[in-house]
């Protein structure tokens, strides 16, 4: 049998394996940061609508500008947004993938401050974007002072900052951003996947577009809008940086179904967004209780909480499992990660963690 090896694949792609999150069938399951929160069936049943609507023109491609969606995505932004400034593709990682195609590539750099998200440095290297790293500050924070002392040692085309973090929840300040923006020629890339979980009135990257052509802001459907399964993501930047990717898209990239449960969904946002403020109680309540039960856990922004102190972490990741509740290794040192979930979820998961007894022991 054919192994992978044998085929003539890339150099640069020899040895490497596939992204992939443990999948396993568990009644728990707290290790990819999903909205666990079923859509609310009055939405559901409109998403419905919508998509039978589009099984009437599927004989046709789909709107290749996707007009209607970067509409509905501005209005719901805000920030003076609109469908010009604003782009979407099939999850957030397809925009990281355009924008490193369209100013990444052979020749060219991206600078990542790790821990971060695992799918930055995979993207870059396949476009054969460069991937260069500089360290955090304590407790994975990053001043402008040390974003800036790395773009000046390292000359990247390309800034990526993830705020709030992946996979630590740590907030960027505003003033972080906007020194990395001054300190480079190159596209400044924000990552703002978690933004809806961040605490009220915590400044958006959105706020810094005007002027800064070279500012780029992505949020997903994913999180907040409990659309994983969509594949909806997006970004608001200046509208020639729209332009650029349209030189690297693929023809009608968005579905006609895609588009219209995306459309659908935004227009019930309040009651979409309700399950935010759920997920975020459950959220600080892990803030407050992992460290009760003798655990350091690290601030988060995000609807995730990483914590350490664990003596064992695959044991007691292990041990987890085999109750039914599935968390998240990130690799950091006696560390684990783990979705605010549900309040009955995130008590099931403080209620195993508590019978492990002290460092997770079993």
């Amino acid at each position: 049998m054919t192994e992978l090896g044998d085929l003539p694949i890339r150099d640069d792609l020899r040895g490497k394996t596939p992204y992939g999150a443990p999948q396993k069938p568990v009644r728990y399951a707290l290790n990819v940061n999903e909205n666990t929160h079923a859509i609310p069936e009055g939405v559901a049943r409109h998403i419905v609508e919508a998509l039978a609507g589009a099984v009437l023109g599927v004989n046709r491609y789909p709107d290749r500008e996707f007009t209607a969606l970067r509409e509905a995505l501005a209005g719901y932004l805000g920030h003076g947004l609109t469908a010009a400034g604003v782009w979407a593709a099939n999850g957030s990682n397809e925009i990281i993938q355009q924008l490193l195609q369209a100013f990444g590539g052979p020749g060219r750099s991206v600078l990542g401050f790790p821990p971060t998200y695992s799918m930055h440095p995979i993207i870059a290297s396949g476009t054969g974007t460069r991937w260069v790293t500089a360290e955090r500050d304590a407790d994975y924070a990053l001043s402008p002072a040390t974003v800036v002392a790395a773009i000046e040692s390292t000359s990247p085309d390309l800034v990526f900052l993830c705020a709030p973090n992946n996979p630590t929840g740590t907030p960027v300040p505003l003033e972080t951003i906007e020194a990395a923006y001054a300190a480079t020629s190159g596209i400044l890339f924000v990552d703002e996947a978690y933004a809806e979980f961040m605490p009220a009135g915590t400044p958006s990257a959105l706020s810094l577009l005007p002027g800064r052509e070279r500012l780029v802001v992505s949020r997903t459907m994913s999180k907040a809008f409990a659309f994983a399964g969509a594949r909806v993501g997006y970004l608001a930047a200046d509208p020639a940086v729209a332009d650029a990717l349209r030189l690297v898209r693929l023809p009608y990239h968005l579905s006609a179904f895609t588009q219209a449960a995306a459309v659908a969904a935004l227009d019930h946002a309040p009651e979409m967004l309700a399950m935010v403020d759920d997920i975020v109680a459950q959220r600080d309540r892990l803030l407050t209780e992992l460290p009760a039960l003798g655990y350091r856990a690290f601030e988060s922004h995000a609807n995730f909480v990483l914590f350490d102190g664990l003596d064992d972490p695959q044991a007691t990741f292990r041990a987890l499992l085999e109750r039914d509740i599935l968390i998240r290794d990130v690799g950091l040192p006696g560390a684990l990660r783990v979705t605010a979930g549900t309040e009955e979820e995130t008590t099931a998961f403080l209620t195993a963690l508590a019978d492990l007894g002290p460092a997770g022991a079993r």
